[in-house]
């Protein structure tokens, strides 16, 4: 499967099983519709928020700009996405859930369904031996860095704000370990959970729990808990697996 360092499968990329089916023509710019589409349902940008920019996406999804372009104009004809002019402006989400995006996301999960289970399960057995292994190795410099960014999550005052620091968070977990692969690990895991668009699933509840989990992430790892790092874990990393798995449900019994 094609991939970029740090990214999940590129949008249409093939596996040697495709070479034996009919070829037929995709539109990338249907899948980035989809893809977003997906995202916002899921929470991954809410209501209000801007979206990462045209160059960003562009970077994340590994297509160009102009396609990139094309998808946001579509879903901002849809009524998902605002334009906004200015130093400030960008593309702000309107809604979450508009009439089409029944049929979006279940064309965009329901086609890489297989692929999603490998990815839960792989996260489920590689994140607890990550917190396992930096609560092994934590050392000052990293028991600072994991403080930090836990105090960012904490005082974060907005979606943007809450994403950022709780990638640093992860990442000064995953940067505990002293491990180079399983830092990449992690990052790659995350980076195709929230369908390379750089936000897993949120709402004030997953906020407020991950508010308590990373706490007690954070002294598990310190204190050299082994055993508590990666049950914490193992709970923690489920949550955008359930709320994955709950849209699909939703989609499928409407679809009934």
């Amino acid at each position: 499967m094609t991939t970029a360092p740090g990214r999940g499968p590129l949008l249409g990329a093939t596996t040697p099983g495709d070479l034996h089916r009919p070829i037929v023509p995709v539109n990338i710019a249907d899948q980035v519709v989809e893809r977003l589409a997906t995202a916002v349902a899921l929470g991954m940008y809410v209501p209000g928020q801007r979206l990462p920019s045209e160059r960003e996406l562009a970077e994340m999804l590994s297509i160009s700009r102009s396609t990139v372009r094309e998808a946001l104009q579509r879903l901002t004809e849809a009524g998902y996405l605002e334009p906004r002019r200015g130093r400030n402006g960008g593309h702000f989400v309107l809604a979450d859930w508009r009439s089409s995006s029944g049929e979006l996301v279940r064309r965009h999960l329901t086609a890489r369904w297989a692929e999603f289970e490998g990815l839960f399960d792989a996260r489920n057995l590689i994140e607890p031996v990550i917190a396992a292994t930096a609560a092994e190795r934590c050392d000052d410099g990293d028991r600072a860095a994991i403080n930090a960014a836990l105090e960012a999550y904490n005082v974060a005052e907005d979606r943007e704000a809450s994403r950022v620091a709780d990638a640093q968070f992860h990442h000064a977990i995953a940067t505990a370990t002293h491990n180079a692969l399983l830092v990449d690990f992690s990052l790659r895991m995350r980076a195709s959970v929230s369908l390379n668009l750089g936000a897993e699933p949120y709402t004030p509840a997953v906020r407020q729990a991950a508010t308590v989990e990373h706490e007690q992430l954070a002294a598990a790892v310190a204190s050299g808990d082994v055993a508590r790092a990666s049950s914490i874990a193992a709970s923690h990393f489920r949550v955008t697996e359930r709320l994955i798995r709950e849209l699909r449900e939703r989609v499928e019994a409407n679809e009934s």
